[in-house]
């Protein structure tokens, strides 16, 4: 079928006629500011009390368009005697955007949270060298960076906000809790549970009581030994005197005295 002449034109001048009747949705930049997702990636801040010099992110820009200078200071000891540290002291943190490529590693990598995006796009410069932005002015990027999203209402909750939590709860029941009557009388401390008792240690023997002669203080006096016989009568004449008379077996007696033992190195003591 032969197409009808004109019906092209028709069909534009419809589509015009349907676009009239709408409301528009130019954005009239820059009098009207878009609405940008809050991770849109602009330019990058800074916080600089987080940033410990490790010079990770200046290592894994692919552009190598992070500067980074420092230098280090003496931390004297917290406590006296303690040993003094040093730590590294930021100088410089600049960032070439006329370099960078919005790649986000040196955000990906920094281990301690110190860069982070923001939505800001406005920092258009007629000269190329303004593209490097120094510490200060990534500071001032910095208080426009979107707070961070919220979680997933089917998320799991947080660690912290779950201890926190449940210390409140416990306060809130310690104070709601009654309290008892004064006349009650407080519970008592249950008492600890008693030590096994440990067995006697034995008491070391007794030390041999010396009778002044070399011989008898080399051995101890023993308390079953047999009191030795009386010692006997001299009459004057050795033979009898060297024989004492033994008695039949003598009972066991109680400990002589040093003073009461014989002396075995001189039998003939009585003779003059």
């Amino acid at each position: 079928m032969a197409p009808i002449p004109g019906s092209g034109l028709a069909k534009g001048l419809a589509v015009t006629l349907r676009t009239m009747t709408k409301k528009t949705v130019t954005a009239q930049y820059p009098d009207a500011q878009p609405e940008l997702p809050p991770r849109t990636r602009g330019v990058i801040g800074l916080f600089e009390e987080n940033c410990t010099v490790c010079m990770l992110c200046a290592r894994e820009c692919p552009d190598w368009c992070i500067y980074i200078d420092s230098h280090k200071e003496t931390v004297p000891a917290a406590a006296p005697g303690g040993r003094e540290r040093s730590r590294n002291v930021l100088d410089r943190f600049a960032i070439d955007f006329a370099l960078c490529m919005y790649c986000g590693i040196c955000i990906e990598v920094c281990p301690f949270d110190a860069l982070f995006w923001s939505p800001e796009f406005e920092y258009a410069e007629t000269d190329i060298h303004e593209l490097t932005h120094e510490r200060d002015k990534l500071r001032e990027w910095m208080w426009t960076v979107p707070a961070p999203p919220a979680l997933d209402p089917a998320a799991e909750e947080p660690k912290e906000l779950a201890a926190a939590r449940k210390a409140a709860e416990k306060l809130t029941a310690a104070q709601t809790a009654p309290r008892p009557p004064a006349s009650a009388e407080p519970p008592t401390r249950p008492e600890p549970p008693a030590k096994p008792e440990s067995s006697p240690r034995p008491e070391p023997p007794a030390k041999p009581v010396s009778s002044g002669h070399p011989e008898s203080s080399a051995k101890p006096v023993s308390s079953a030994r047999p009191e030795p016989s009386a010692k006997p009568e001299s009459s004057g004449r050795p033979e009898s005197s060297a024989k004492p008379e033994s008695s039949p077996r003598p009972e066991p007696p109680t400990r002589p005295e040093p003073s009461s033992q014989p002396d075995s190195a001189n039998p003939q003591e009585g003779e003059s």
